[in-house]
């Protein structure tokens, strides 16, 4: 899953980005609103974690205009306004859902997770294919029933194989969805994860190259 915060509180944006990371998920972080608008239509993000008091453009104006232009990422408005108005203005713009500060970090990842399987064709809580059984919530991986230990992108990178469900993912794809913006597209990041993937799932090989065109699982 691609994610994009977008909070002017640089700390406790830093510490949205890291929290979503450690659950495989690729995020940048802005801290402000016209950052975000340089961000969002050039990157197929899934959910835009959206705080709607922002320098420069404000919330309200991010969410109008990734509406106006017809963006599939869902939106999840932060605001310290609790009141009930606020909320319903924040979901008349066009926000998916809203979340009010202070906030328990497990419930922000939870409506994340929610609002990434609405950004596209929704993903079962369990992947399954060729002996290989992931599960998205927790983050856990086994084949034939034996427990595989991933690393975040490994985990991101299997994910987005599994759901696939055979068909061909391409290096592009990939990037896009489990690396972040400051990653070189021109690196062999992929190449190694796809490597090590190989590696840790053992044998029979389970993941194929179509060359110049991508990986599937068989």
């Amino acid at each position: 899953m691609r994610v994009l915060v977008v909070e002017d509180e640089s700390v406790l944006a830093d510490a949205i980005g890291t929290g979503l990371r450690r659950h495989a998920m690729a995020v940048d972080v802005v801290y402000d609103g016209d950052a975000a608008l340089e961000r969002v239509p050039v990157h197929d993000y899934d959910v835009v974690v959206l705080d709607r008091d922002l320098p420069g453009a404000s919330g309200d104006e991010v969410c109008a205009w990734m509406v106006e232009h017809g963006l599939d990422s869902r939106v999840l408005m932060l605001t310290a306004a609790t009141a009930v108005r606020d909320r319903v203005d924040g979901l008349v713009l066009g926000a998916d859902d809203y979340l009010t500060k202070p906030f328990a970090f497990a419930e922000l990842v939870a409506r994340v997770q929610a609002l990434g399987r609405r950004s596209r064709p929704a993903t079962p809580p369990i992947l399954a294919r060729a002996g290989l059984r992931l599960d998205v919530h927790r983050c856990a991986v086994t084949r034939e029933g034996v427990p595989i230990d991933l690393s975040r992108k490994e985990f991101a990178v299997l994910c987005e194989l599994l759901r696939a469900d055979g068909g061909v993912v391409s290096t592009e794809q990939l990037l896009e969805k489990a690396w972040d913006e400051n990653i070189d597209p021109f690196t062999g990041v992929v190449r190694y994860a796809i490597m090590m993937l190989r590696r840790k799932l053992g044998e029979p090989a389970l993941i194929e190259t179509e060359p110049g065109v991508g990986y599937r699982i068989r």
